[in-house]
């Protein structure tokens, strides 16, 4: 356990697949934390063996912390938790901070962070990005939206959890950042979805694609986490389910709409990720997409569980 020097109080809401591992890093590295968690779990019992604490109501977490973050969902999840029934605006002290670690509307966002501001709480928007694996690990990346002073206020508990951390301006900004990225690798798990259906109805294997593309100029990491699946039967290769992913590419258009930007390729990307929530899929991982989308034009892109082909 490293033990931080620190003036500040955590509070935490949304301990699932990537929260559970950010709270656990921030109690580990010596800040006290409070959080509050609607029922029971490992997650709950893992961070009581770890020292936390934990409240009976998201107003009562507020009243005892200065620094709170939410990691779930959406939007709607965080305007329920700040404006609701013994919600944290009922809590939250004056000169406190809200961290927002969702992936969320930007236009909530700014208008959350000027409700907030005439209580004299500060809104910053942290989006993050990376796996649960990195999030356990302590090495997420993520992208702020905050004024400079608050921003350095928060950053030594960021770096509890993040390897990199990138301030990347006002509020709203983080969440607009995270909704271009989320663009691109959502994009991406679109276009190899559909390219290994195209290769495997044409007689190349997800082996004989991953043969050409692995190391060469086409490869990423991303590509790398998205065939985890495919080739290998990895079902926790990449735990982001096509429900929250198509809920982004939702915000996406909205943001582009609002921009006044033609966005084409974001609605071909989401018409992907709609099909196989409309399919009944929305709780499968983003890797699973090939699979689904192979389904559709009769090809079988389910796992061999082998080892790629060299």
């Amino acid at each position: 356990m490293t033990t931080e020097s620190t003036s500040e109080t955590i509070g935490f809401i949304g301990l699932g697949l990537m929260g559970h591992g950010m709270a656990k890093n921030i109690v580990d590295k010596g800040y006290p934390l409070t959080f509050y968690a609607r029922s029971d779990s490992a997650a709950v019992s893992d961070l009581l063996r770890r020292g936390a604490k934990r409240a009976d109501s998201p107003q009562a977490l507020a009243a005892q912390a200065t620094v709170v973050f939410l990691c779930v969902t959406g939007s709607k999840d965080v305007e329920a938790l700040i404006r609701g029934p013994n919600g944290l605006a009922s809590g939250l002290r004056p000169g406190s901070v809200l961290v927002d670690c969702s992936t969320a509307d930007p236009t909530s966002t700014v208008a959350l962070a000027a409700e907030l501001a005439a209580m004299g709480v500060t809104l910053v928007d942290a989006p993050l990005s990376r796996t649960p694996k990195e999030a356990w690990a302590g090495t997420l990346d993520t992208m702020v939206g905050a004024d400079q002073a608050t921003f350095d206020r928060i950053r030594p508990i960021l770096a509890t959890w993040a390897g990199k951390v990138v301030h990347i301006g006002g509020a709203g900004d983080g969440h607009r950042m995270k909704l271009v990225n989320n663009f691109l690798s959502l994009g991406y798990a679109a276009l190899y979805a559909e390219a290994l259906a195209v290769a495997q109805a044409v007689g190349i294997t997800p082996q004989r694609v991953d043969a050409v593309i692995r190391g060469g100029r086409m490869d990423c990491g991303f590509y790398q986490t998205f065939m985890g699946y495919t080739l290998d039967g990895n079902h926790e290769a990449h735990k982001f389910t096509l429900q929250n992913a198509f809920k982004d590419l939702r915000y996406l258009e909205s943001m582009a709409d609002a921009a006044g930007v033609a966005n084409p390729l974001g609605n071909a990307v989401k018409n992907s990720f709609a099909l196989a929530v409309g399919g009944g899929a929305g709780q499968k991982y983003v890797p699973m997409l090939p699979q689904i989308i192979g389904q559709l034009s009769g090809v079988d892109l389910a796992p061999t569980a082998t080892p790629s082909e060299t």
